[in-house]
């Protein structure tokens, strides 16, 4: 019988904190492109935030999954959902910064 211990707290909580960072690019992102009247960057900060929600959801549900099933667990290897996320979100988060140099400068 497996101990899942902490497995699912410490996964929605490394979910949140990617989140929580990905959303505050996205203010950030937001902010400069309406203060400097840049509709790409405020668009790229919007798909930023947009991203840092799905993150979030995301992590809370597969934390839930492996807290629910006790000694019973999901596989703890990542899905294609997981991954497919996680590459959408860093494109995203290269878009804006790509954006921000070019459209800044």
């Amino acid at each position: 019988m497996r101990d899942p211990g902490l497995q699912g707290e410490r996964t929605a909580l490394a979910w949140n904190r990617t989140g929580l960072s990905l959303g505050v690019n996205a203010l950030v992102a937001l902010r400069t492109g309406w203060v400097s009247g840049h509709g790409v960057l405020t668009v790229v900060g919007v798909l930023l935030l947009l991203s840092a929600a799905a993150v979030v959801v995301h992590g809370n549900r597969r934390g839930r999954a492996l807290s629910d099933h006790g000694s019973h667990l999901p596989s703890l290897t990542a899905t294609p959902r997981s991954i497919g996320l996680v590459a959408v979100a860093t494109l995203t988060a290269c878009a804006a910064g790509v954006a921000s140099v070019l459209v800044l400068h």
